[in-house]
């Protein structure tokens, strides 16, 4: 984890306990490409999930997108109808 995804976790937790946002998790696995055969699945793992205002909210602290962090982007709004949030 970065330094900075770890100063995000600590204001996120902090709306946590005021109320702002719920059900804040780490880590969260998305399946992006199932797998075939020979091949295993594609995953895009978020930073931090959490619910506001009665919408999920997938966030990722990027310091540096990489060519496969923006391809994975795109498959989330694909395949789950999910822009994540870039901190």
């Amino acid at each position: 984890d970065s330094v900075k995804e770890y100063h995000r976790w600590g204001c996120l937790k902090l709306l946590e306990r005021a109320g702002k946002i719920k059900d804040l998790k780490r880590q969260v696995k998305f399946e992006l490409i199932p797998k075939q055969e020979g091949e295993r699945a594609c995953y895009y793992i978020a930073d931090f999930t959490y619910m506001e205002n009665g919408e999920l909210v997938v966030e990722d602290c990027k310091g540096f997108k990489t060519d496969v962090y923006k391809i994975k982007k795109k498959l989330m709004l694909m395949e789950h109808g999910i822009r994540i949030k870039e901190t």
